[in-house]
Protein backbone atom coordinates (compact mmCIF):
# COMPACT_ATOMS: atom_id res chain seq x y z
CA UNK A 1 0.00 0.00 0.00
CA UNK A 2 2.63 2.95 1.15
CA UNK A 3 4.96 1.53 -1.82
CA UNK A 4 1.68 2.29 -4.27
CA UNK A 5 1.37 5.12 -3.27
CA UNK A 6 4.75 6.69 -2.97
CA UNK A 7 4.68 5.80 -6.82
CA UNK A 8 1.39 7.90 -7.32
CA UNK A 9 2.84 10.84 -5.41
CA UNK A 10 5.99 10.45 -8.09
CA UNK A 11 3.67 10.18 -10.97
CA UNK A 12 1.62 13.32 -9.75
CA UNK A 13 5.26 15.49 -9.16
CA UNK A 14 6.45 14.49 -12.49
CA UNK A 15 3.46 15.71 -14.11
CA UNK A 16 3.29 18.82 -12.33
CA UNK A 17 6.69 19.69 -13.88
CA UNK A 18 8.57 19.60 -10.31
CA UNK A 19 11.26 16.57 -11.47
CA UNK A 20 12.22 18.76 -14.09
CA UNK A 21 12.54 21.94 -11.66
CA UNK A 22 14.88 19.64 -9.41
CA UNK A 23 16.87 18.46 -12.44
CA UNK A 24 17.81 21.87 -13.28
CA UNK A 25 18.08 23.71 -10.07
CA UNK A 26 21.63 24.81 -8.60
CA UNK A 27 21.00 22.96 -6.14
CA UNK A 28 21.10 19.40 -8.13
CA UNK A 29 23.74 20.77 -10.02
CA UNK A 30 26.23 21.01 -7.01
CA UNK A 31 25.30 17.15 -6.50
CA UNK A 32 26.97 14.05 -8.34
CA UNK A 33 24.17 11.12 -8.37
CA UNK A 34 26.37 7.66 -8.40
CA UNK A 35 24.25 5.12 -10.04
CA UNK A 36 25.10 1.35 -8.08
CA UNK A 37 24.48 -2.03 -10.54
CA UNK A 38 25.40 -5.15 -9.45
CA UNK A 39 24.60 -7.87 -12.11
CA UNK A 40 22.66 -7.98 -15.27
CA UNK A 41 21.22 -11.01 -15.92
CA UNK A 42 22.41 -13.71 -18.15
CA UNK A 43 19.60 -16.24 -17.72
CA UNK A 44 16.83 -15.68 -14.78
CA UNK A 45 19.14 -14.50 -11.72
CA UNK A 46 16.60 -11.18 -11.92
CA UNK A 47 14.34 -13.21 -10.31
CA UNK A 48 16.49 -15.32 -7.73
CA UNK A 49 18.02 -11.81 -6.52
CA UNK A 50 15.42 -8.98 -7.48
CA UNK A 51 17.72 -6.49 -5.41
CA UNK A 52 21.25 -7.09 -6.75
CA UNK A 53 20.02 -8.01 -10.86
CA UNK A 54 18.19 -6.80 -13.26
CA UNK A 55 17.21 -7.61 -17.00
CA UNK A 56 19.41 -6.54 -19.71
CA UNK A 57 16.40 -4.57 -21.46
CA UNK A 58 15.50 -2.96 -17.77
CA UNK A 59 18.87 -1.64 -17.93
CA UNK A 60 18.94 -0.62 -21.21
CA UNK A 61 15.96 1.47 -20.51
CA UNK A 62 18.02 3.02 -18.03
CA UNK A 63 20.52 3.98 -20.58
CA UNK A 64 18.02 5.85 -22.47
CA UNK A 65 16.43 7.89 -19.89
CA UNK A 66 19.74 9.11 -18.80
CA UNK A 67 20.39 10.10 -22.74
CA UNK A 68 16.65 10.91 -23.63
CA UNK A 69 16.70 13.50 -20.34
CA UNK A 70 20.15 15.20 -20.85
CA UNK A 71 21.98 13.55 -18.10
CA UNK A 72 25.90 14.40 -17.66
CA UNK A 73 27.00 10.93 -17.45
CA UNK A 74 30.76 11.63 -16.23
CA UNK A 75 33.96 8.94 -15.02
CA UNK A 76 33.58 8.81 -11.44
CA UNK A 77 36.98 10.39 -10.84
CA UNK A 78 36.01 13.44 -12.90
CA UNK A 79 32.96 13.64 -11.02
CA UNK A 80 34.08 13.21 -7.87
CA UNK A 81 36.92 15.97 -8.55
CA UNK A 82 34.54 18.37 -10.25
CA UNK A 83 31.82 17.79 -7.38
CA UNK A 84 34.32 19.20 -4.88
CA UNK A 85 35.58 21.76 -7.23
CA UNK A 86 31.82 23.07 -8.32
CA UNK A 87 32.03 23.05 -11.58
CA UNK A 88 30.22 20.12 -12.10
CA UNK A 89 28.01 20.25 -15.34
CA UNK A 90 24.08 19.92 -15.02
CA UNK A 91 22.58 16.84 -13.99
CA UNK A 92 25.64 14.80 -13.30
CA UNK A 93 25.60 11.06 -13.09
CA UNK A 94 28.25 8.42 -12.54
CA UNK A 95 27.83 4.80 -13.41
CA UNK A 96 29.02 2.08 -10.97
CA UNK A 97 29.17 -1.90 -11.15
CA UNK A 98 30.14 -3.82 -8.24
CA UNK A 99 31.89 -7.22 -8.26
CA UNK A 100 33.02 -7.25 -12.15
CA UNK A 101 30.82 -10.01 -12.86
CA UNK A 102 30.76 -11.81 -16.10
CA UNK A 103 27.35 -10.64 -17.20
CA UNK A 104 28.73 -7.29 -17.35
CA UNK A 105 31.24 -8.10 -19.90
CA UNK A 106 28.65 -9.84 -21.75
CA UNK A 107 25.50 -7.62 -20.87
CA UNK A 108 25.63 -4.53 -19.69
CA UNK A 109 29.04 -3.53 -21.30
CA UNK A 110 28.20 -3.78 -25.13
CA UNK A 111 25.44 -1.54 -23.90
CA UNK A 112 27.41 1.27 -22.22
CA UNK A 113 29.71 1.39 -25.67
CA UNK A 114 26.59 1.71 -27.79
CA UNK A 115 25.50 4.82 -25.49
CA UNK A 116 28.99 6.36 -25.51
CA UNK A 117 28.57 6.05 -21.63
CA UNK A 118 31.61 5.75 -19.04
CA UNK A 119 31.22 3.54 -16.38
CA UNK A 120 33.51 1.89 -13.45
CA UNK A 121 33.68 -1.49 -12.38
CA UNK A 122 34.62 -2.25 -8.80
CA UNK A 123 36.83 -5.38 -8.99
CA UNK A 124 37.08 -8.19 -6.52
CA UNK A 125 39.80 -9.85 -7.90
CA UNK A 126 40.39 -13.88 -6.12
CA UNK A 127 38.01 -15.84 -8.65
CA UNK A 128 39.53 -13.19 -11.98
CA UNK A 129 42.34 -16.32 -11.77
CA UNK A 130 40.34 -18.95 -9.71
CA UNK A 131 38.28 -19.30 -12.58
CA UNK A 132 35.02 -20.94 -11.37
CA UNK A 133 31.60 -19.63 -10.06
CA UNK A 134 31.33 -17.78 -6.71
CA UNK A 135 31.23 -20.20 -3.99
CA UNK A 136 28.49 -18.24 -1.72
CA UNK A 137 26.26 -17.39 -5.11
CA UNK A 138 26.02 -19.95 -6.45
CA UNK A 139 25.09 -22.20 -4.43
CA UNK A 140 22.63 -19.97 -3.15
CA UNK A 141 21.63 -20.30 -7.28
CA UNK A 142 21.85 -23.82 -6.81
CA UNK A 143 19.38 -23.92 -3.87
CA UNK A 144 16.97 -21.50 -5.34
CA UNK A 145 16.55 -23.89 -8.62
CA UNK A 146 15.22 -26.55 -6.10
CA UNK A 147 13.09 -23.87 -3.84
CA UNK A 148 10.27 -25.23 -2.57
CA UNK A 149 11.37 -28.82 -1.54
CA UNK A 150 12.42 -30.42 2.13
CA UNK A 151 15.59 -32.69 1.77
CA UNK A 152 15.35 -34.56 4.58
CA UNK A 153 18.89 -35.50 5.62
CA UNK A 154 21.41 -33.18 4.51
CA UNK A 155 24.56 -35.53 6.00
CA UNK A 156 26.35 -36.12 1.86
CA UNK A 157 27.04 -32.64 2.26
CA UNK A 158 28.29 -32.68 5.85
CA UNK A 159 25.37 -31.03 6.99
CA UNK A 160 23.25 -32.00 10.14
CA UNK A 161 19.58 -32.53 9.38
CA UNK A 162 17.35 -31.67 6.93
CA UNK A 163 17.61 -28.85 4.42
CA UNK A 164 14.27 -26.56 4.30
CA UNK A 165 14.65 -24.52 1.06
CA UNK A 166 10.98 -24.07 0.76
CA UNK A 167 12.08 -20.00 1.85
CA UNK A 168 14.80 -17.82 1.18
CA UNK A 169 15.79 -18.20 5.05
CA UNK A 170 15.98 -21.76 4.86
CA UNK A 171 18.35 -21.22 2.05
CA UNK A 172 20.18 -18.79 3.39
CA UNK A 173 20.91 -21.14 6.01
CA UNK A 174 21.81 -23.55 4.04
CA UNK A 175 24.35 -21.47 2.47
CA UNK A 176 25.93 -19.92 6.16
CA UNK A 177 25.95 -23.81 6.64
CA UNK A 178 28.12 -24.71 3.23
CA UNK A 179 30.62 -21.88 4.02
CA UNK A 180 31.01 -23.33 7.58
CA UNK A 181 32.20 -26.24 6.27
CA UNK A 182 34.39 -24.74 3.51
CA UNK A 183 36.27 -22.78 6.59
CA UNK A 184 36.15 -25.55 9.01
CA UNK A 185 38.33 -27.57 6.23
CA UNK A 186 39.76 -24.46 5.22
CA UNK A 187 38.74 -24.97 1.25
CA UNK A 188 40.42 -23.05 -1.14
CA UNK A 189 38.59 -21.45 -4.00
CA UNK A 190 38.75 -24.49 -6.24
CA UNK A 191 37.48 -27.21 -3.04
CA UNK A 192 34.68 -24.88 -2.39
CA UNK A 193 33.70 -25.28 -6.26
CA UNK A 194 34.21 -29.47 -5.74
CA UNK A 195 31.55 -28.80 -2.77
CA UNK A 196 29.36 -26.61 -4.96
CA UNK A 197 28.99 -29.18 -7.18
CA UNK A 198 28.80 -31.76 -5.05
CA UNK A 199 25.67 -29.82 -4.01
CA UNK A 200 24.19 -29.28 -7.56
CA UNK A 201 24.46 -33.27 -7.92
CA UNK A 202 22.79 -33.91 -4.70
CA UNK A 203 20.14 -31.70 -5.69
CA UNK A 204 19.50 -32.81 -9.21
CA UNK A 205 20.81 -29.45 -10.73
CA UNK A 206 23.17 -29.48 -13.80
CA UNK A 207 26.04 -27.56 -12.64
CA UNK A 208 28.12 -28.33 -16.00
CA UNK A 209 25.49 -26.18 -17.87
CA UNK A 210 25.52 -23.32 -15.29
CA UNK A 211 29.36 -23.66 -15.58
CA UNK A 212 29.55 -23.13 -19.33
CA UNK A 213 26.95 -20.25 -19.04
CA UNK A 214 29.39 -18.37 -16.92
CA UNK A 215 27.20 -17.61 -14.70
CA UNK A 216 28.09 -16.09 -10.96
CA UNK A 217 31.61 -15.48 -12.13
CA UNK A 218 33.92 -13.16 -12.61
CA UNK A 219 35.93 -12.07 -15.46
CA UNK A 220 38.83 -13.25 -16.32
CA UNK A 221 42.12 -11.38 -17.23
CA UNK A 222 41.44 -11.19 -21.42
CA UNK A 223 38.06 -9.43 -20.75
CA UNK A 224 39.46 -7.39 -18.12
CA UNK A 225 42.26 -6.34 -20.26
CA UNK A 226 39.68 -5.72 -23.24
CA UNK A 227 37.10 -3.50 -21.43
CA UNK A 228 39.77 -1.37 -19.94
CA UNK A 229 41.37 -0.97 -23.25
CA UNK A 230 37.94 0.60 -24.19
CA UNK A 231 37.63 2.98 -21.38
CA UNK A 232 35.96 1.24 -18.66
CA UNK A 233 37.76 2.30 -15.05
CA UNK A 234 38.65 -0.55 -12.54
CA UNK A 235 38.50 0.07 -8.85
CA UNK A 236 38.89 -1.67 -6.22
CA UNK A 237 36.43 -3.78 -4.01
CA UNK A 238 39.38 -6.15 -1.96
CA UNK A 239 40.55 -9.45 -3.38
CA UNK A 240 38.53 -11.50 -1.42
CA UNK A 241 35.11 -9.69 -1.16
CA UNK A 242 35.53 -9.08 2.74
CA UNK A 243 36.04 -6.47 5.17
CA UNK A 244 38.00 -7.59 8.20
CA UNK A 245 37.75 -5.82 11.12
CA UNK A 246 42.05 -6.37 11.93
CA UNK A 247 43.78 -3.71 10.41
CA UNK A 248 46.15 -6.06 8.70
CA UNK A 249 44.22 -7.90 7.33
CA UNK A 250 42.22 -5.15 6.21
CA UNK A 251 44.96 -3.38 4.58
CA UNK A 252 46.34 -6.72 3.03
CA UNK A 253 42.66 -6.89 0.91
CA UNK A 254 43.27 -3.40 -0.34
CA UNK A 255 47.03 -4.42 -1.16
CA UNK A 256 46.05 -7.75 -2.84
CA UNK A 257 43.28 -6.18 -4.79
CA UNK A 258 45.13 -3.04 -6.27
CA UNK A 259 48.04 -5.55 -7.12
CA UNK A 260 45.73 -7.97 -9.37
CA UNK A 261 44.34 -4.64 -10.97
CA UNK A 262 47.47 -3.28 -11.62
CA UNK A 263 49.13 -5.98 -12.91
CA UNK A 264 46.30 -6.95 -15.19
CA UNK A 265 44.97 -2.86 -15.98
CA UNK A 266 48.05 -1.25 -15.79
CA UNK A 267 46.24 1.09 -13.53
CA UNK A 268 47.00 2.26 -10.24
CA UNK A 269 43.38 2.47 -8.20
CA UNK A 270 42.57 4.89 -5.69
CA UNK A 271 38.85 4.87 -5.32
CA UNK A 272 37.29 2.03 -3.36
CA UNK A 273 33.65 0.43 -2.99
CA UNK A 274 32.82 -1.58 0.68
CA UNK A 275 31.87 -5.20 -0.14
CA UNK A 276 28.49 -5.61 0.67
CA UNK A 277 27.97 -2.15 1.38
CA UNK A 278 29.35 -2.60 5.23
CA UNK A 279 31.77 -0.37 6.64
CA UNK A 280 32.90 0.75 10.44
CA UNK A 281 34.68 3.72 11.39
CA UNK A 282 38.03 1.90 12.11
CA UNK A 283 38.35 1.18 7.99
CA UNK A 284 38.56 4.90 7.36
CA UNK A 285 42.14 5.36 8.74
CA UNK A 286 43.19 2.27 7.42
CA UNK A 287 41.68 3.32 3.78
CA UNK A 288 43.85 6.68 3.76
CA UNK A 289 46.99 4.51 4.96
CA UNK A 290 46.80 2.83 1.27
CA UNK A 291 46.26 5.76 -0.52
CA UNK A 292 42.38 5.30 -0.88
CA UNK A 293 40.83 8.89 -2.06
CA UNK A 294 37.38 7.93 -2.15
CA UNK A 295 35.18 5.06 -1.16
CA UNK A 296 31.36 4.47 -1.89
CA UNK A 297 29.02 2.77 -0.05
CA UNK A 298 25.12 1.51 -0.45
CA UNK A 299 23.89 3.95 1.85
CA UNK A 300 20.97 6.47 -0.28
CA UNK A 301 21.48 10.08 -1.95
CA UNK A 302 23.22 11.87 -4.35
CA UNK A 303 26.85 13.15 -2.87
CA UNK A 304 27.41 16.79 -2.51
CA UNK A 305 30.62 18.46 -1.02
CA UNK A 306 29.76 17.77 2.09
CA UNK A 307 29.72 13.95 1.89
CA UNK A 308 32.61 12.77 3.81
CA UNK A 309 35.36 11.22 0.88
CA UNK A 310 34.93 7.74 2.61
CA UNK A 311 31.09 7.76 3.03
CA UNK A 312 30.11 8.39 -0.47
CA UNK A 313 26.27 7.84 -0.98
CA UNK A 314 24.67 5.73 -3.92
CA UNK A 315 21.58 4.90 -5.59
CA UNK A 316 21.37 1.17 -6.31
CA UNK A 317 19.34 0.64 -9.11
CA UNK A 318 18.06 -2.70 -9.19
CA UNK A 319 15.02 -5.05 -11.08
CA UNK A 320 12.81 -4.12 -8.22
CA UNK A 321 12.99 -0.19 -9.05
CA UNK A 322 9.93 1.21 -11.11
CA UNK A 323 11.21 3.33 -13.67
CA UNK A 324 9.38 6.44 -11.85
CA UNK A 325 11.53 5.71 -9.15
CA UNK A 326 14.56 5.88 -10.97
CA UNK A 327 13.77 8.85 -12.65
CA UNK A 328 12.86 10.46 -9.12
CA UNK A 329 16.42 9.85 -7.78
CA UNK A 330 17.85 10.90 -11.39
CA UNK A 331 16.26 14.44 -10.89
CA UNK A 332 16.98 14.79 -7.33
CA UNK A 333 12.93 14.47 -6.08
CA UNK A 334 13.99 10.91 -4.99
CA UNK A 335 16.86 12.21 -2.78
CA UNK A 336 14.52 14.98 -1.61
CA UNK A 337 11.81 12.91 -0.46
CA UNK A 338 14.15 9.73 1.09
CA UNK A 339 13.23 8.75 4.47
CA UNK A 340 15.79 5.76 4.69
CA UNK A 341 19.49 6.08 3.39
CA UNK A 342 21.73 3.89 5.72
CA UNK A 343 22.03 0.39 4.27
CA UNK A 344 22.35 -2.57 6.54
CA UNK A 345 24.86 -2.98 8.04
CA UNK A 346 25.85 -7.09 8.26
CA UNK A 347 28.86 -8.82 7.21
CA UNK A 348 28.57 -11.48 4.92
CA UNK A 349 31.30 -14.15 5.19
CA UNK A 350 34.63 -14.45 3.85
CA UNK A 351 34.16 -16.48 0.45
CA UNK A 352 37.67 -18.26 0.59
CA UNK A 353 40.41 -17.96 2.40
CA UNK A 354 43.12 -18.83 -0.15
Amino acid sequence: MMRQLKLTILRALKGAGLFRLVADSSWRRDRLLILCYHGTSLEDEHRWRPALYLEPNRFEQRLQILKRDGYSVLPLAEGLQRLQSGTLPARSVALTFDDGTYDFYRQAYPLLKQFGFPATVYLTTYYMDCEVPVFGLITSYVLWKRRGVVISDGQDLGLAGSLDLRTEAGRHQVVLDLLKVAEQKQMNGRQRDDLARKLAIFLKVDYDALVEKRLLRIMNRRELEEIVRNGIDVQLHTHRHCTPEDEALFRREIRDNRERIQDVAGLDPVHFCYPSGVYREQFFEWLAAERIASATTCDAGLASRTSPSMLIPRYIDNQSRETIDVESWLCGVGDLLAYRRAATQRYIPRETEG
